[in-house]
C-alpha cells in the first residue's frame, strides 16, 4: 500500500542536505530517508562479504516458520553466516506469502498473461532523488541490485510515472460542473497539483503539513538527537487518529522549544470528506482514517512514497527471464518429497524466488540446496500446530505434514535451540499453541498486543488489457480515482511486445473490501467493469467504455482477510495502541535470549503493508540470535552499535 502520491520530496530533501558518511564512529548509522525507528543501516551490514557474521556454534538448531519473504530472508542471512542447522516450515505450496505474482488462473503459467501483483506491489527504495533506485540505502535496494531485479517507476495516480489521471468524485459534480465531468490531472512534472478548486486546497493543505514535517526531521536524522526528536513527534500524535490529524487546527511555524509538534492540517470537514477519497492522488486515505496517526505520518514524511517501483522480475527489458536457477525445470520437491511451485523469476515473485533459489558469492550452495540436504530442511504443505518450551531450553515444534491431503498427513516435531515466528499474527492465536512459556520467556503484555492487533483486509481485481489501450486510446485516463465501490483502477505496461497489458479494476481496502464480499469472483468482476463503463460514459468529457479493452474471462480476484494463510493484508494500529505494536518489534532483544523464541517481520513492525519491515525484521533476528550464540561480527560491528526503541 501507499499513502502519498510519488511523493518525491523526502528523497528530495534528502538530496539537497545530504550529508557525508558517517564517521567511523558512526558508520552503522541510517541516513534520510529511511524508517524512523530503529535508525541503522542495515544495508551497511548485510551487504559485507559474508554477511552479518560467522557463526561459532554452527550446529544451532533454528526453526524458522512461515517461507514469505522474511522467513526466506531470515534463512539465508544464517545461512550466510554459516549457521547450518535450519530447517523452514511453511503451510502452503508457494513460498513468498503476501507477496504473490499471479501469471494466470490459479497461479498458472499462461503464454501471453502478464504478471498480476495480487499483494505487495509498488517498492519504495529509499534512494535520494540524484540516485538510482538501487543505490537507495534500503534492504530493497540491496536485494534487488543482488538478484538483478528489473524494474520501473511504478504507475501511481497523480504521478510523472502516468500519462493523466481521472478524478471522478461525488459523481462527477465535484466543482460544481452542468455535467457529469472526470477532472484530469497530467502531473509530468511531479510538481503540478491536482485540478480544481477543491482538490487544489485540500493538496494544499497537505502539502504544507508534509514539507514542513519532512525539511526538519530530515535535518536531524541520523544525528545525536534524532532519537528524543522522534520521541517527541511519537508522544505528540500516537493517541491522535488519522482523521483527527486531518482536521486538527495547522500552526505557523515548527518551534524548536517543541520539536514534536506539527500541527496539523487544518483541513474542513468538506475538505476532510474529499480527502477521504482521493488522498494527493494515489487513491482513497478512508481506510487509514481510523488507524493511528504515526502510520501515514512514518509511510509519507521517511521515504516510504518516494520513487515507488514496478518489479518486473529476474528479466530483460523485453520481459523474457534471465538464465537463473531451476527456470526451466518441470517440477521443484522439498526436503519430503512435496511439489511446490516452480520459479518463474517474473514479477515480484522473483524476490521471493531469488532468495530460495539464487547462490550468494559467499556460500558454496544456494539456500535450497543447502536445505533440501537435510530431511527436514524445507518443509512446504505443512502446518505448525504447537509450541513447546522444553524443560531442557529447547523448544518443541509441532507439526501436521502434507496437510491437503488427509489420507497421508503425519503428526510431527523438531526440537530447536531458536525458533523464529514470521507469521500474521491473528494466525499464532487461531491456529498455534504456545505452552510453557513463562512471563519472563513471553510475557500477558506481549501476547495481548498481537491477539488483538488490526489486520486490513484488501481486495484486488485484475485483468489483462490490450495494448491498443494504451497505445493508441487517447480519451480515457491511464489511472482513474473514484469514490464508486471500484475506488483506484491502474493500467500500466510490462513490455512492448511480449505479454498483454495490465489493469487493476479495482483496488479496495478494508471497509471497502469487506462489502464486495457480497459478490462472488465472477459477479465481481462483470461489476467493476460495469461500473468502469458507466462512470466513463457518463463522464461528459469522456463518453466512451474500456471494456472492448479488457480479457474479462482471464480476470483474476484476491481477497486477503478470506486467505487462510494471511488472514488480512497488513497489520495496522489503533490511536492510543501505538506503543504496545513496538513491544512487538522490541520483543527480541528484551526477551528471545530467555525464551529462544523470536517474533519476526512486518506483522511486529509498525510499517504495516511494506516489504522494508520484513526485511529488517528478519536482519534483526539474525543479529540477536549471532549475538545469542557468541558468533563473529563483520566489519567490526557489535550488538553495543545496535540502538534500541526509545519509548
Amino acid at each position: 500500500m501507499t499513502i502519498g502520491s510519488n511523493f518525491n520530496y523526502p528523497a528530495e530533501v534528502a538530496q539537497e542536505h545530504h550529508r557525508k558518511k558517517r564517521s567511523s564512529n558512526h558508520k552503522w548509522k541510517a541516513r534520510f530517508p529511511n524508517p524512523p525507528d530503529l535508525c541503522f543501516d542495515y544495508r551497511a551490514l548485510v551487504e559485507q562479504e559474508n554477511g552479518i557474521a560467522q557463526a561459532t556454534q554452527t550446529r544451532h538448531k533454528i526453526c524458522i516458520i512461515g517461507a514469505g519473504i522474511t522467513g526466506l530472508t531470515t534463512a539465508r542471512e544464517l545461512h550466510r553466516c554459516g549457521f547450518t542447522n535450519i530447517t523452514l516450515i511453511e503451510k502452503s505450496k508457494r513460498i513468498g506469502g503476501r507477496h504473490l505474482t499471479a501469471l494466470g488462473s490459479n497461479n498458472t503459467n499462461t503464454v501471453g498473461r502478464p504478471p498480476f501483483e495480487m499483494g505487495a506491489m509498488r517498492m519504495p527504495f529509499f534512494n535520494m532523488s540524484d540516485e538510482s533506485p538501487k543505490e537507495g540505502r534500503s534492504l530493497m535496494a540491496y536485494y534487488a541490485d543482488a538478484f538483478e531485479l528489473f524494474h520501473s517507476d511504478f504507475p501511481n495516480p497523480g504521478s510523472p510515472a502516468v500519462r493523466s489521471t481521472g478524478i471522478y468524485l461525488r459523481e462527477g459534480s465535484i466543482e460544481g460542473n452542468n455535467e457529469p465531468t472526470m477532472l484530469i490531472w497530467k502531473n509530468t512534472d511531479g510538481k503540478t497539483a491536482p485540478p480544481g478548486e477543491m482538490l487544489g486546497a485540500v493538496f494544499a493543505k497537505w502539502k504544507i503539513f508534509a514539507e514542513r514535517m519532512t525539511l526538519h526531521v530530515s535535518e536531524h536524522y541520523g544525528s545525536e538527537r534524532w532519537e528524543d526528536m522522534w520521541a517527541s513527534i511519537v508522544k505528540k500524535y500516537e493517541s491522535v487518529s488519522f482523521r483527527d490529524l486531518v482536521k486538527m487546527p495547522a500552526i505557523d511555524r515548527w518551534s524548536p522549544s517543541d520539536p514534536g509538534n506539527f500541527g496539523g492540517m487544518g483541513m474542513t470537514a468538506q475538505e476532510s470528506a474529499v480527502f477521504y477519497s482521493i488522498g494527493i492522488g494515489d487513491g482513497s486515505w478512508g481506510a487509514f482514517y481510523d488507524v493511528c496517526s504515526i502510520y501515514p505520518i512514518r509511510t509519507a514524511i521517511f521515504g516510504f512514497s518516494s520513487h515507488l517501483q514496478l518489479i518486473h522480475g529476474r528479466v530483460n527489458a523485453d520481459g523474457t527471464p534471465i538464465a537463473s536457477p531451476y527456470l526451466n525445470a518441470t517440477e521443484i520437491v522439498d526436503s519430503g518429497g512435496l511439489h511446490f511451485n516452480t520459479p518463474k523469476y517474473v514479477g515480484l515473485g522473483a524476490l521471493a524466488e531469488s532468495l530460495l533459489f539464487i547462490k550468494s558469492d559467499d556460500t558454496h550452495e544456494s539456500l535450497y540446496e543447502h536445505l533440501i540436504k537435510s530431511p527436514s530442511g524445507l518443509l512446504t504443505n505443512s502446518s505448525v500446530t504447537k509450541i513447546k518450551k522444553l524443560k531442557n531450553g529447547k523448544t518443541r515444534v509441532y507439526y501436521d505434514w502434507s496437510t491437503t491431503q488427509p489420507e497421508t498427513v503425519k503428526r510431527k516435531f523438531i526440537d530447536a535451540d531458536s525458533v523464529v515466528m514470521t507469521l500474521p499474527s491473528w494466525l499464532i492465536e487461531t491456529q498455534i499453541l504456545l505452552e510453557n512459556f513463562d512471563q519472563k520467556m513471553l510475557p500477558f503484555e506481549i501476547v495481548a498486543a498481537y491477539k488483538t492487533a488490526h489486520w486490513e483486509t484488501s481486495c484486488k481485481v485484475y485483468a489483462p488489457l490490450k495494448k491498443s489501450f494504451l497505445s493508441h486510446n487517447k480519451t480515457i485516463p491511464q489511472t482513474i480515482v473514484t469514490d464508486s465501490l471500484v475506488h483506484d483502477i491502474y493500467t500500466y505496461r510490462y513490455n512492448e511486445s511480449n505479454t498483454y497489458d495490465c489493469i487493476l479494476l479495482s483496488y479496495t481496502w478494508e471497509d471497502d473490501a469487506t462489502k464486495l464480499s457480497i459478490f462472488s469472483d465472477e459477479e465481481l468482476v462483470d461489476k467493476c467493469i460495469e461500473e468502469l463503463d458507466r462512470i466513463l460514459l457518463k463522464s461528459s468529457n469522456i463518453k466512451q467504455k474500456i471494456s472492448p479493452y479488457i480479457g474479462r474471462e482471464q480476470a483474476i480476484v484476491q481477497r486477503w482477510m478470506n486467505d487462510k494463510n494471511s488472514l488480512g493484508c497488513a497489520k495496522l494500529y489503533r490511536a492510543g495502541t501505538y506503543y504496545e505494536a513496538v513491544s512487538l518489534m522490541k520483543y527480541n532483544r528484551d526477551f528471545s535470549y530467555a525464551s529462544g523464541l523470536y517474533l519476526c517481520g512486518e506483522s511486529f513492525s509498525v510499517d504495516a503493508g511494506w516489504t522494508e519491515p520484513c526485511f529488517r525484521g528478519a536482519l534483526d533476528t539474525v543479529i540477536h540470535i549471532c549475538n545469542k550464540t557468541q558468533a563473529r561480527f563483520n566489519g567490526g560491528f557489535s550488538i553495543q552499535d545496535y540502538p534500541e526503541y526509545k519509548t
